[in-house]
């Protein structure tokens, strides 16, 4: 018995080893510049960090630009009518999307991404695309064009948060991306979800339909922000307002 246990054990350990799950392929539905959907699956592009779709950036003459809404509208335009092939990860990321490497026609999806200075290289977990985002710098591509916050900090921005460019930064810049969080007028027209923060200290979300919607003053004096979607308002924890 114990013999038949360790030839078992043996031809397992003899089995190659598989770092990744089955390809999905096919045309995807562009949620972001880096989150798509090809079928049921939910999909986020690994090694690279793209703006939201509420995303503000600054232009070469300091003016605000929905970068995050153009990423995606990049993506959409080279790729989008294109069918992918996305490598998966054994893994899934913390909202279950699948974590994977995407190209179509031959072409690295990340890679167009991050030379194009619609997304950077997340370099804690990947170097392959640091180059690339050193091409974009130089080149003032995308993003690079002005002064941005970085995509992961932009989620958690503060009064500390760094802003990026290729050049100097205007001394304004973080002053006038902050306000911009949750301005009056809505980042984009994608992005009209209102949240804002109850009485108990609970973020509730208000779609543009619900009975309060006009009255839930945009100020970041009283913690309001913009969402674009229901999946990002609650990822963010919040509710839905019951009325």
């Amino acid at each position: 018995m114990k013999l038949r246990t360790l030839l078992s054990a043996f031809l397992l350990l003899s089995l190659p080893a598989t770092s990744h799950a089955a390809d999905i392929t096919g045309i995807p539905k562009i949620r972001e510049g880096d989150q798509l959907q090809i079928g049921n699956h939910r999909i986020r592009l690994g090694g690279i960090d793209a703006p939201a779709v509420d995303q503000l950036c600054l232009n070469t003459r300091a003016e605000r630009w929905t970068c995050g809404a153009a990423a995606r509208d990049e993506l959409i335009k080279r790729f989008g009518a294109k069918s992918w092939t996305c490598r998966t990860r054994a893994v899934a990321d913390r909202r279950g999307r699948t974590v994977a490497r995407c190209e179509a026609d031959g072409e690295d999806i990340q890679k167009w991404l991050v030379s194009n200075g619609w997304a950077l290289a997340q370099t804690r977990l990947s170097r392959d695309y640091e180059a690339d985002e050193k091409a974009a710098r130089e080149a003032k591509a995308g993003m690079w064009q002005g002064a941005f916050i970085a995509p992961w900090d932009w989620r958690i921005r503060n009064k500390k948060t760094a802003v990026l460019g290729a050049v100097q930064p205007p001394e304004n810049a973080r002053a006038v991306l902050l306000a911009s969080a949750s301005g009056p007028v809505a980042p984009s027209p994608d992005c009209t979800i209102k949240g804002n923060v109850n009485r108990a200290g609970e973020c509730i979300y208000h779609q543009p339909t619900s009975r309060w919607y006009a009255k839930i003053e945009m100020k970041i004096s009283k913690g309001t922000r913009w969402f674009c979607s229901v999946e990002e308002a609650e990822a963010a924890g919040c509710r839905e307002t019951r009325r």
